[in-house]
């Protein structure tokens, strides 16, 4: 979710006051969530109800924001020692967790590429293809292609911030057209042209749903893959991840294109091919100002390429088939023993800073001075919230939890809990951020996995997926909350479209859930 005092021009009056009485909750909700759960929460060990009571508060505090999220987390995990849950070494052993890595070498990638503008060429290059910029169905596709592509290795408010300037260029160069042949007057009206709203649309939802298509590509990814594999014992690979997760992302991609583009019909822009010319020459000439490729994109595409074939040959080497071929598994077994994904995301990202580009002056890809721009908040936010997640197996909170949860929500089967975990996620996702709310719903699921003897990875998967939802509200993420400060995306249209695509995406992550994942995880 978005931190408001960034984006506080961006929302009308009502909604910046809503968020100055969201934020000032937080300071009678925590310490009150704090004392009541604590209180009556008698039926736990003395670490267990602490615990309980540490976990409410911060989550009062995440879903408030009183303080920046990656402070609430680091003060959780401060007041588990203080208070006694466990020891300073245990807690904070988990801000050191492999997983912790992956995302450190995943953010410096992402950093060379955008210092480089790698990211930029990749989104002109395929943006220039004429079947793509030649129509507006085209475009609508083709914008939303490039968003979720990018978005599946860098951050969704990078990928929307970059992505921005590029969809407002192609639409300004449709309407000089529209202004030319008098169908449109001097300034961009989304009430009159609602396809300008359905590009905006395209930019912010498509880096959201981008986002679930690796485990770099969003937090509550790897939030999942960590505490999956800390409670569970389950070890979900990259390359499993994405044969899950690219078909959703694809069924998501195709239902919001023609939910854009069923909601905001263009029905006054001109037809003719020479809309399509014009755009197709702003494109070129954006294009062409990014320059012929250089030393650093060049340097960034061999790390990015070298880190994404060791992050999924090993999935492939574990293919049917191929995992009974003995050199095939020997080779399985090294990478898992000697290349994990952490230890390849870090050598990736080191190898940004051995690789020059210019040996005459000593300069390299990446520079001590960029890389540490990287998002060090959602680093110890997730560090945080894996602490705690994992405290709470530990300390049988998630078990009472489960047990307590399941009499009240008759979730018996995998597939009940694993839909009222979706709905969770999504509705979590609304109101705070998605990381934070991967950090509350997936321990809660878990456990109540366990508790009642069900597989907890569907739960715990749904759980994260509908953590990355939230397209209600422009505070409900920061790239809906930077496409509304463009003007172009009156609150209704982001409403009446966030609410029908939340709806077709619980039933999406359900229905693909139920397909694949016994295909997928079947030897797990």
């Amino acid at each position: 979710m978005a931190q408001v005092s960034e984006y506080d021009e961006q929302f009308s009056p009502l909604e910046q006051r809503f968020e100055h009485w969201r934020k000032r909750t937080g300071i009678v909700l925590a310490p009150l969530a704090f004392a009541l759960v604590y209180i009556f929460c008698d039926g736990l060990t003395p670490q267990g109800r602490t615990l309980a009571a540490i976990l409410a508060g911060t989550a009062m505090l995440w879903v408030s924001e009183l303080i920046p999220l990656p402070a609430s987390a680091l003060l959780g995990a401060a007041l588990c020692v203080i208070l006694g849950v466990a020891e300073a070494k245990t807690v904070l052993a988990y801000f050191g967790d492999p997983i912790i890595f992956v995302f450190l070498g995943g953010f410096m990638l992402a950093r060379a590429m955008s210092v480089h503008q790698l990211d930029r060429r990749i989104a002109l290059y395929f943006l220039s293809i004429p079947i793509i910029g030649s129509t507006r169905a085209g475009m609508l596709a083709g914008l939303g292609i490039v968003t979720a592509f990018l978005s599946m290795w860098v951050s969704n408010t990078a990928t929307t911030a970059m992505m921005l300037p590029i969809g407002l260029g192609m639409l300004r160069a449709i309407h000089r057209l529209r202004v030319e042949r008098n169908e449109a007057s001097g300034e961009m009206n989304p009430h009159a042209w609602p396809f300008a709203t359905a590009m905006m649309l395209m930019i912010a939802y498509g880096a959201s749903i981008g986002g679930i298509g690796t485990p770099v590509g969003s937090p509550p990814n790897l939030i999942a893959i960590g505490l999956i594999k800390k409670s569970v014992g389950v070890d979900v690979t990259f390359f499993q991840w994405m044969l899950l997760c690219v078909p959703l992302l694809i069924a998501m991609g195709i239902v919001l294109f023609g939910l854009l583009y069923v909601l905001h019909p263009d029905r006054r822009g001109p037809k003719s091919s020479v809309s399509g010319a014009e755009v197709l020459s702003y494109i070129r000439n954006e294009r062409a100002q990014v320059g012929p490729w250089n030393a650093g994109q060049i340097n960034t595409l061999i790390a990015f390429a070298i880190a994404v074939t060791l992050w999924i040959l090993p999935g492939i080497l574990a293919l049917p088939g191929l995992k009974e071929v003995e050199w095939a598994s020997n080779l399985a077994a090294w990478f898992k023993a000697h290349m994990p994904e952490s230890i390849v995301a870090v050598m990736a990202a080191i190898l940004l800073f051995f690789l020059p580009t210019d040996l005459r002056e000593g300069r390299f890809t990446l520079t001590w001075h960029e890389a540490q721009k990287i998002d060090w908040g959602t680093i110890l936010l997730f560090g945080g919230g894996l602490a705690l997640g994992s405290l709470m197996f530990d300390t049988g909170v998630a078990e009472a939890l489960g047990k307590s949860l399941t009499g009240q929500l008759g979730a018996q089967s995998l597939w009940a809990l694993t839909a009222i975990s979706i709905v969770l996620g999504i509705i979590l996702s609304e109101t705070t951020s998605n990381t934070a709310s991967a950090n509350m719903v997936i321990p809660v699921v878990i456990g109540i996995s366990q508790t009642t003897g069900i597989d907890p990875l569907p739960p715990a998967l749904g759980a994260c997926l509908g953590a990355s939802y939230g397209f209600m509200l422009p505070v409900s993420t920061p790239p809906n909350a930077i496409v509304y400060g463009s003007g172009l995306v009156p609150l209704s249209r982001m409403l009446r479209a966030g609410i029908i695509f939340d709806v077709l995406g619980f039933f999406i992550i359900f229905v693909g859930l139920r397909l694949l994942y016994p295909i997928i995880f079947a030897h797990t």
